[in-house]
């Protein structure tokens, strides 16, 4: 059931048993397999393929929310696999739920509303992240993990399975756990991605000043920025740190809260 209002660009697909809504865009090449529930202001970049028995633009799990024109917009050649969410954003948030590019969103993961993903990110089946929550490039959630509302995920960062998070993950940072808590760098990612040794090599020695040197933390963070100020991997770290203006931060289990 397409809906005449529905916008289709060139050789979209739709497969039996799927509702299109009257607002909803589906850009060059977007294929939907069947079963599936499109809604909402919704738009879908172009090679996007979405599998049976998912859900996007539905209305967001939030009781403020009263029929307001929100929506939902994903990226290019992104998968969205069976039985996935993603709902639509609020007015006291973002107004839109966004999904990059070329990501991979695996089944029975949710997406809240005013979610902000970015590019070529993985979540893993059975991935949930709370409303607000924003998700860096190429960070990878791993499968039944979780998300507490309002967080950040940093680019490249990796989030082992089952675990939850309950405060910003720093980029290049590993949370794993129950409580997550910070577990190093994801020195894998990062060479897998094709960061540079000395690149490497200056995130580890921050890393270990930022979290195991002397002083506050503020004092931390303006060593680590003065010692590194010109590789941006460290900088990106100094700045997500800084700009979390004293919100919940994954540490390690060694460090103490100043």
């Amino acid at each position: 059931m397409v809906d005449s209002k529905a916008r289709l660009g060139e050789g979209v697909r739709v497969g039996p048993f799927t509702i299109v809504g009257p607002d909803v865009v589906l850009a060059d090449n977007v294929t939907i397999f069947s079963h599936s529930i499109i809604t909402g202001r919704t738009e879908i970049g172009a090679g996007t393929r979405i599998y049976p028995f998912v859900n996007i633009g539905g209305e967001p799990q939030d009781v403020t929310y009263k029929d307001e024109p929100t929506g939902v917009k994903i990226g290019e050649r992104c998968t969205i696999r069976e039985n996935v969410t993603i709902h639509r954003g609020t007015m006291r948030g973002h107004k839109i739920t966004t999904v990059g590019d070329n990501c991979l969103i695996m089944v029975g993961s949710h997406i809240a509303h005013d979610c902000v993903l970015g590019d070529n990110v993985t979540m893993v089946n059975g991935a949930t992240i709370g409303g607000h929550v924003e998700v860096g490039d190429y960070a990878i959630l791993g499968g039944l993990s979780g998300v507490q509302q309002r967080l950040r995920i940093g680019a490249h960062a990796f989030v082992g399975g089952h675990s939850g998070i309950g405060g910003d993950l720093i980029p290049f940072g590993i949370g794993v756990g129950r409580g997550a808590r910070l577990g190093g760098l994801n020195l894998v990612g990062l060479k897998r991605r094709g960061f540079s040794r000395e690149a490497i090599h200056a995130l580890r020695g921050a890393y270990k000043a930022i979290f195991f040197g002397e002083g506050t933390l503020g004092e931390r963070l303006d060593a680590a920025a003065s010692q590194h100020a010109g590789v941006p991997e460290v900088m990106s770290v100094v700045q997500f740190i800084r700009d979390a203006k004293g919100g919940p931060l994954c540490v390690p289990r060694e460090e103490t809260e100043d």
